[in-house]
């Protein structure tokens, strides 16, 4: 049982963003060996299994298919269906130079780890990323710092899983809205946006120059800045697109 934090402790709540890892999962599976990655809408049990809404996406449309026919024919997945992609490209998520399709996927529940952060008040805040045989998750959560940390090594020790912390900040505010602009940064934004921020290149004096981070993500330094242009515009102005 988790325990009830004290009176004297503050609770402001928290969001993580978590890198996470664990067994059976075709997510991890399927992004490890194939191009291309997935943004994950939601979980849901249906008839005693686990049916997700997904976007699939791919530098091409040949990585798209790749990507799709891995799906169609992991162990792990019981059912797969294209759906309309309206909903995925709503998000904004997805580069817009990438191919996408929507899918819905059902498999077994006990494979998902989406129960086990809820059930523990891990709130999604944002579509979950699954990239390179790795889920990262955007969650906010009303608790004391520890018990956070002792409901994610209950969960680590549930689910065998790995789960790193990656970013953990207050939210000084509490739990308004629950909506963040991050929510509206294409997925190349937020890479972008993600690694110029923990590189140091917002501090002053900057640690780390836009070449920098163009090479380390393998594009030219006017592409970065380009993306960083974006997704600075999205971040500072509610209004822009």
């Amino acid at each position: 049982m988790t325990r009830s934090p004290s009176a004297d402790v503050q609770i402001e709540g928290s969001r993580l963003q978590l890198e996470i890892w664990h067994p059976d999962c075709w997510t991890l599976e399927v992004t490890d060996d194939a191009p291309g990655g997935l943004l994950g809408h939601g979980v849901y049990a249906i008839d005693g299994k686990a049916t997700g809404r997904f976007t699939a996406y791919g530098r091409s449309v040949d990585d798209l298919e790749a990507l799709v026919e891995a799906v169609e024919a992991s162990p792990l997945t019981d059912a797969v269906w294209e759906a309309d992609q309206h909903y995925a490209t709503d998000v904004g998520t997805p580069d817009p130079e990438n191919a996408t399709t929507g899918l819905v996927v059902q498999y077994e529940l006990t494979n998902s780890i989406n129960d086990a952060l809820v059930s523990r008040g891990f709130i999604p805040d944002e579509p979950v990323r699954m990239t390179d045989g790795r889920e990262y998750w955007t969650v906010v959560i009303h608790e004391d710092r520890t018990t956070v940390a002792d409901r994610l090594d209950e969960i680590r020790e549930e689910k065998s899983a790995t789960v790193e912390i990656e970013t953990l900040r207050s939210l000084h505010d509490g739990l308004t809205n629950g909506v963040f602009r991050t929510d509206r940064l294409s997925e190349r934004q937020r890479e972008v946006f993600e690694l110029a921020r923990t590189s140091g290149y917002y501090r002053w004096p900057r640690e780390v120059t836009a070449a920098d981070l163009a090479a380390e993500l393998d594009l030219s330094e006017a592409t970065l800045l380009e993306h960083l242009r974006k997704a600075e515009s999205k971040l500072l102005d509610p209004g822009a697109g």
